[in-house]
């Protein structure tokens, strides 16, 4: 796969965002580091230089639970960077017990979705103006598949449970990214928007989750799993890395492991679920994001109703 300039990585410190950056920086990519701990990105920084002489490496703090740290990042790359070609939308919590972010939003739908889609708001435009293709690399998880988007209750605060608002924001995420692919081509636009989700993959989400949940079942048996029979987060990292490099992937394409249940294997393009590629869901959640976010994007709607 060819090298890219520049990248930006969010949740770049640990996990999944770890090692895309790693996987980055060995194709001589610089990497911008988006972390909510400056002290733990510079750890992870200091971790990847020694494993990669040479690695091009920036760290600057982005907390996607405070849409003024997004905008305050947003602002500082733009003032600092003239391209962009690929941003990573990686970072995000998994079924958490309910807790609000700085404007209020329920946080797993507020970091893994609303975070993010303002963050590509204010990005966007570095993005288009880079010369060649940009791409924006969405993460989602399998768990869209269990996820609905109910706009009665977006925020949990009626009735909560973890995983479901985890699939709810995993489901926003594909939502967001086809929506947004399918706006950028009626602009003509050279940035490309694709999915992706990592299968099962060895990351201290699921200890978190585990540790934030306290005593239930599914999360001890989820730490289970993760312990002794998921892949690593290194392998997890392949299905972003190949939708942030391989040049023959179109834009509004899915990528996640081939193999069994899609959970291992090698990153190939795939299907999503049925409910992912609905339009009049994706725009009715566009126009609700850009309500609560107060962000933008100045993009036609798409009159298509063909799936992406």
């Amino acid at each position: 796969m060819p090298a890219i300039g520049t990248a930006v990585v969010t949740g770049a410190n640990s996990g999944l965002g770890f090692e895309v950056t790693k996987g980055l920086a060995k194709k001589g990519t610089h990497v911008v580091m988006a972390c909510r701990s400056i002290e733990r990105g510079e750890e992870a920084k200091r971790r990847i230089e020694a494993e990669i002489p040479g690695a091009s490496l920036t760290v600057n703090e982005l907390d996607l639970a405070d849409l003024e740290s997004v905008a305050a990042f947003a602002e500082w790359f733009t003032s600092t960077y003239d391209a962009l070609d690929v941003l990573c939308n990686n970072a995000g919590v998994m079924a958490i017990p309910r807790t609000e972010t700085k404007q209020g939003f329920e946080y797993q739908f507020g970091v893994n979705h609303l975070g993010h889609f303002a963050l590509t708001a204010h990005l966007l435009p570095v993005l288009q103006q880079t010369t060649g293709e940009s791409r924006v690399v969405v993460q989602s998880s399998v768990g869209h598949k269990k996820g609905d988007i109910d706009f009665e209750d977006l925020q949990g605060e009626e009735s909560y449970s973890a995983w479901g608002a985890y699939g709810q924001s995993k489901l926003a995420n594909l939502l967001f990214a086809y929506e947004l692919d399918r706006r950028l081509r009626m602009a003509k636009a050279s940035v490309k928007i694709l999915g992706c989700h990592p299968g099962g993959s060895k990351t201290n989400l699921l200890d978190h989750s585990a540790t934030q949940g306290g005593f239930r079942p599914d999360l001890l048996l989820m730490r289970l799993l993760n312990a002794v029979i998921v892949r690593s987060a290194e392998r997890g990292a392949e299905s972003m890395l190949y939708a942030a490099l391989d040049p023959s992937i179109d834009g509004g394409e899915y990528v996640g492991p081939d193999g069994f249940m899609n959970m291992y294997g090698d990153p190939v393009v795939q299907p999503s679920s049925d409910r992912s590629y609905d339009e009049t869901l994706a725009r009715r959640l566009w126009d609700v994001s850009e309500d609560l976010t107060g962000v933008s994007f100045d993009l036609p709607e798409p009159n298509s109703r063909e799936r992406c």
